[in-house]
């Protein structure tokens, strides 16, 4: 494992504190560091402007507000994001159809992959 000021940091936006807790455990396992959490539209918004990271995780929905917004801003800033919903890769605009979408509820290795993919697409 990567010494930890060299792991990649992961800004995860997420209203549901638990789910966020067994993300976050996920990328430790995987060799990440965590930015976050961003709980509201609004701070996520904030964090994706302002924040160092490499890659993110968003909820397709915060409390009834979706978190389009903030993914317009990564991709702004050339930071490469996955999708992690409940809704499938249906409830995602077709202008981020290249995105990777995960099927909530995912798996460990699931989350590796899809960070994967995403980390490659950077480094190309």
């Amino acid at each position: 494992m990567a010494d930890k000021q060299q792991r990649p940091r992961v800004l995860i936006v997420e209203d549901e504190m638990l789910v966020f807790m067994l993300v976050e455990d996920y990328l430790d396992q995987l060799g990440y560091d965590v930015v976050g959490p961003a709980s509201s539209l609004e701070k996520a918004l904030t964090i994706a402007d302002e924040a160092e990271m490499d890659l993110a995780v968003l909820d397709v929905n915060l409390d009834g507000k979706q978190t389009f917004p903030v993914a317009d801003r990564l991709v702004a800033r050339g930071v490469p994001f996955i999708f992690a919903t409940g809704y499938g890769a249906g409830g995602v605009p077709p202008r981020f159809s290249s995105t990777p979408v995960l099927q909530k509820p995912f798996k460990c290795e699931d989350l590796g992959a899809a960070l994967r993919e995403i980390s490659a697409i950077r480094s190309a």
